[in-house]
Order: C-alpha cells, then structure tokens, then sequence
C-alpha cells in the first residue's frame, strides 16, 4: 500500500511539472508583446511614489520608461556649458536595472528651456554650436542606453505652420534636420523621433508634421518615426472642444506619417475628462483609449504606446487644465479603472501578429 501511495504522489508531481503553475494574468505590456507590438510604456518622474515604481518594475504591464521631466533641457544644462545629469542618470539606471525600454525625452524643445538660451539673443552661429554642443553631450551621455529618441519636440502651431520658437526664428527650419543629424552621430543605434500633440485629428497640424518627416529626408538624415503624443480628451473641455478621433480618423493619422517609411506610436497618452468623474465618462473613457490602441494595432508600424503616467494622483493635467483630470488608467489610489480593460480588449482582439 505505501509503494502504491508513493507511486500515486510520483505521478501528482510529473503531471504538475508538465502542466506547469498557473499562469499569472496578462498586463498590457505582456499583452501588446504577444500580439508582436514593441511596448506599453509610461512616463516616469522617480521618487513621486513608490508605488508607481513597483507596478513599472513588475515583469507584466510597462516595458518602457520615458523620463519626464529629468532629460529635457533645463534639467540637463541650466546654465551653458555646465550639464548635470544626476536626476537623468537615475531614470536611466532605473530603466536598465528593470529591463525596460529607454524612451529619451527630449532634446530640442521651445519649452522647459533653460532660460539662457533665449535670453542669450545668439546670432544664427552661435546658436547652432550650443545646440550641437548639447546634443553631442546629452545623447552622447545615453549613447547605447536610449532605445528611443524625441529629437525636437512640437516645432508646429495647429494650423500646420512653425512655432515661432529661438530655434525657428534664429536657425529657420533647417535647425530640425541639423538637430537629426546631430542626434544620429551621437547615438547611431537609438530610433530619432519627432514628437507632437493634436496629430491625431489627421487634419492641418498632422500634414504639417510629415512635411517635417519628408524635409529632415531630403536632407538624407535619418529620422525613424514620428510620437502622436496622444493627450486627448474624452467630452469636449473649455481646452480641447473636440472629442478624442473616431478609429478611421485615428488610423488615417498614422497612415499619414507611415506611408513615409518611418514608424509611430502614441508617446504621450491620457485621455482627460471636465472633473469630478462619473461612471459615465470612465465608461466612455475606456472607449476612447481602446479606440486609440485599436487603430495602432491595426498598423503594421505602430510601435505601441505610451501612458503620460501611471496614477491620476501624480497627472499634470488637474495642475495645467483647471477642472480638468482623471485621465489615466490606474485612479489615485492607484486602483485600475475601466480605461485599463479597454486597452486590454483593443490588445487582445487584434487579429494580426506584427514582428518587426
């Protein structure tokens, strides 16, 4: 009786071995990977919560950080020619430590510049070799480790023209190609994007922004996608009267900048609503967001996307649009919202594997 007792339990133990442990539940980073997309990442700003920090780290739900704040210019050069990195080391440690993508954010932007730059009045010269200088020294800092690059950030107004910016006004629109180049030299390996918002209406701004693409491309500079930055709006605001885009709209937006030849992705993404938030709007909440992965699944070079955050309670929405919030997926006591299963359903009923 006991051989036949041990034998039995011999047997419970292959067929465990074989069958395996349950599977853990699929997050939206393990979700986007199996349907052959790159990522689901989010911004990161360290030492806000470490709550935050423990979902990023977890194996299942972001494979990519964006710092937020801690790479752009007047975090990484405030004063000229004196570059700090202490904050951007951390992100960057962060992101290799955890086995996640790097997305750098950004190099060459009119805002969060450190106030010299503008109140220098540089001549065309001068300016040029700051900006090469900062180019070759920040992305040449991450050279290996930024699997993602925003190279100029928001150079348009909405009707599809040039922001009047430093860069714009001292340089003209060749700044945008130098900046490429520049960027190229410094990091070979990493993907250069140009990254803006209000992309996503395919109307007059997303034409502005691949006659960026075709003009950094005549120059023969490499330039890999374009960042839809995805900060929509689920009923009309006093700061956005138009409703985030329906799929057709959004897909015949990618297709704008995909049949260019480069990639895109959602880089900045958070669907807001006019405060306090009802079941209605999170319900309609989570048809926007699924909306918006669904017409990314259904582009062979959509990469993926990028939350601007993990937790309604550390948005910079509620401080930016008075009356205005609630635009992430996980709530302020970091609790999923509906938002989450709707990226989830748009991850999963895709029928097409990309591999790139």
């Amino acid at each position: 009786m006991p051989s036949l007792f041990k034998t039995a339990l011999l047997t419970l133990a292959i067929a465990s071995e074989v069958l395996g442990r349950p599977k853990a539940a699929q997050g939206l980073d393990s979700a986007i990977k199996a349907k052959g997309k790159q990522h689901v990442g989010t911004a990161l700003t360290l030492g806000s919560d470490s709550r935050t920090e423990d979902i990023i780290k977890g194996p299942s739900e972001f494979g990519a950080i964006t710092p937020e704040n801690a790479m752009k210019w007047q975090s990484t050069q405030p004063r000229r020619g004196e570059f700090t990195f202490s904050s951007a080391d951390q992100h960057a440690n962060f992101a290799v430590n955890n086995n996640k993508e790097l997305r750098c954010h950004t190099l060459v932007w009119h805002s969060q510049l450190a106030p010299w730059v503008e109140a220098g009045n540089f001549d065309n010269q001068t300016l040029v070799k700051i900006m090469e200088d900062h180019i070759n020294t920040v992305a040449g800092r991450y050279k290996g480790k930024c699997t993602h690059w925003d190279v100029v950030n928001e150079a348009l107004n909405e009707d599809g023209s040039y922001r009047q910016t430093v860069w714009y006004k001292t340089i003209g629109e060749a700044y945008i190609p130098m900046a490429f180049r520049l960027a190229a030299k410094a990091d070979p390996n990493a993907k250069l994007w140009y990254n803006d918002y209000n992309l996503e209406y395919n109307n007059a701004k997303t034409a502005g922004a691949a006659r960026i693409v075709k003009l950094v491309q005549s120059y023969g500079v490499k330039i890999d996608g374009v960042g839809l930055q995805g900060h929509l709006v689920v009923e009309p605001t006093p700061t956005q009267p138009t409703i985030t885009p329906s799929r057709e709209t959004l897909e015949g937006a990618l297709r704008k900048f995909t049949d260019l030849g480069v990639f895109v992705e959602y880089t900045e993404v958070d669907i807001r609503m006019k405060t306090p938030a009802t079941k209605e709007k999170l319900e309609e909440q989570s048809k926007a967001y699924q909306r918006v992965v669904e017409s990314c699944m259904a582009i062979q070079k959509c990469i993926g996307i990028t939350l601007w955050g993990v937790s309604d309670k550390y948005s910079w929405i509620p401080s930016t649009f008075q009356g205005e919030g609630a635009a992430l997926v996980w709530d302020e006591e970091f609790q999923k919202k509906p938002a989450y299963q709707g990226i989830l359903n748009a991850i999963k009923a895709a029928k097409s594997k990309w591999w790139y």
